[in-house]
């Protein structure tokens, strides 16, 4: 039988995002220096970094939200629930719910509104290292009641990446060899966030993934790929672990891996475990289900994925999902306040993630899929790979939002850039085609803009690449002419509209 996580009881003082900065250690610092029959938990973040650190008071089924309050404020709270009230003056928002609530009660508005929080809700709420807070359905479903149901992965780091995972899954099942399920989570890229909430939010949920896919595949061997420099993060998922030892039938070891774009990439990523001295993609087929690490059959998904196969396992009605009825988890930033990480459902309009966060200055456009995602002046299309995909726009959950002080033409030559430096080299679409990018957009600032020669280049770096890299880096000048193709005809010009630059390459 599953686990029913234990609710904990009335009155508590959670402090989500604590560790993140000196502000939130003040503060719970506070809570628990006063507190005596009030309940103090660290809880991890919510995704909302503008709240953190967020106190959330909690009596009798009513829970109170105080944004990022001085350790002062705290020290009132935890008196004024030793006294038996819950406090509610200043408070953000109010919202009542099931005193049971095993997951983060959402007010009406502001944002944590934004969207839902299906695979997000223990994020906030729960204790991420107290396993008894969790429901583990690893521990009585079979992964294979969800194989068919069309979860597609999520992630540039992800194996399946908007393909089904069950392929991948069925593949390293039936391959010869001793199969590992590794958890990509060494993504270098800061824009993207949703991996590092999870695990730091609410490790066990992929934990109860990893499980389950294991269970599915047939083998107790799992691992989880870290960055090297994120050694907070380390500790943490390693508590985590340490703590559902004896809840969970696979218990995953931790490896690190060097702190580069390129190493994010599956079978790159396998080679960094491997402990390779040339980080770079490796040539497919065969695919790491069939070939992976040190030769074995392997799935490879990010945190994200696991995530999501552990919401499917909750849901008893598995079987009838499809590749579009589960969320997405989007990163919000770029010229904002503070990034928010929010969830989004298939039926959503990227439009909304505007609600998340404050913009700094008046909307210009907006670049989706991370790095290499696609420049659009407008959100409305669904968060969906299909979606995503037709709009031409990136798949890898990052929306930043660019205000009118951006150059469109500086935006795109700057990642083409990017594209060049952090290429591993191996194939030459990836190596030269990123340079060759680079040097045609220089030459817009020199007075030349050939749209035909860049689009040409595109197409061949696209459809030849080795890896996702070399793939995806034209995506973002290839959608910037579409959008903005004016903007380069006024800087071959010598002019640049917004004003804002020079020769930014």
């Amino acid at each position: 039988m599953s686990r029913t996580g234990n609710a904990v009881r009335s009155p508590v003082l959670r402090v989500s995002g604590a560790g993140r900065t000196e502000h939130g250690e003040r503060a719970l610092s506070a809570a628990r220096g006063t507190a005596d029959s009030v309940t103090v938990l660290r809880t991890g973040p919510t995704g909302i970094s503008e709240y953190d650190p967020l106190v959330l008071a909690t009596d009798a089924g009513r829970t109170a939200f105080f944004p990022a309050p001085e350790p002062s404020r705290v020290r009132d709270l935890v008196a004024a629930m030793e006294e038996g009230e819950l406090p509610t003056d200043g408070a953000e928002a109010v919202v009542e719910h099931d005193a049971e609530a095993a997951t983060l009660p959402v007010p009406t508005d502001g944002p944590l509104a934004v969207g839902n929080r299906r695979v997000l809700g223990p994020c906030g709420w729960v204790d991420p290292l107290d396993p008894t807070a969790y429901q583990f359905y690893s521990l009585d479903r079979d992964a294979g009641a969800i194989a068919d149901a069309g979860l597609v992965g999520r992630g540039r780091g992800d194996a399946a990446a908007d393909d089904q995972v069950a392929e991948s899954w069925r593949r390293a099942r039936e391959t010869d060899g001793d199969p590992v399920v590794v958890v990509n989570a060494n993504d270098a890229d800061d824009r993207q966030r949703a991996d590092r909430t999870l695990l730091a939010g609410s490790p066990m949920s992929v934990l109860d993934g990893v499980a389950a896919v294991a269970e599915y595949i047939g083998t107790t061997d799992a691992v989880i790929h870290l960055a090297e420099t994120d050694t907070e993060l380390q500790a943490h998922l390693q508590e985590a672990i340490d703590a559902a030892a004896d809840e969970l039938p696979v218990v995953p070891g931790v490896v690190t891996g060097p702190d580069e774009y390129r190493a994010g990439e599956p079978t790159a990523a396998l080679e960094a475990i491997e402990g390779a001295d040339r980080i770079e993609p490796r040539l497919q087929p065969p695919t790491p289900a069939e070939y992976g690490l040190y030769g074995r059959p392997t799935v490879i998904h990010t945190p994200r994925t696991f995530a999501q196969i552990r919401l499917a396992l909750s849901d008893s009605e598995g079987t009838d999902r499809d590749a579009e009825s589960t969320t997405r988890l989007l990163t919000v930033t770029g010229d904002v306040t503070a990034p928010a990480t929010i969830e989004a459902g298939s039926d959503a309009h990227l439009s909304a993630v505007r609600n998340a966060v404050e913009l700094e200055g008046s909307f210009k456009m907006a670049c989706v899929g991370g790095v290499f995602g696609g420049l659009t002046r407008t959100l409305d299309v669904t968060p969906t790979a299909a979606g995503l995909t037709a709009a031409g726009l990136g798949t890898e959950g990052v929306v930043e939002l660019l205000n009118d002080e951006r150059c469109a033409v500086a935006t795109a030559g700057e990642r083409a850039r990017f594209a060049s430096e952090a290429n591993s080299g191996r194939c030459v679409p990836g190596r030269e085609g990123t340079v060759q990018l680079t040097e045609l957009l220089r030459a817009v600032y020199r007075g030349s803009f050939d749209r035909g020669k860049i689009r040409e280049l595109g197409r061949v770096m696209t459809q030849s690449s080795n890896c996702r890299l070399g793939a995806d880096a034209p995506r973002p000048v290839l959608t910037a002419i579409d959008e903005f193709e004016s903007s380069f005809e006024a800087h071959a010009d010598g002019r640049c509209p917004s004003g804002t630059c020079s020769d930014k390459l």
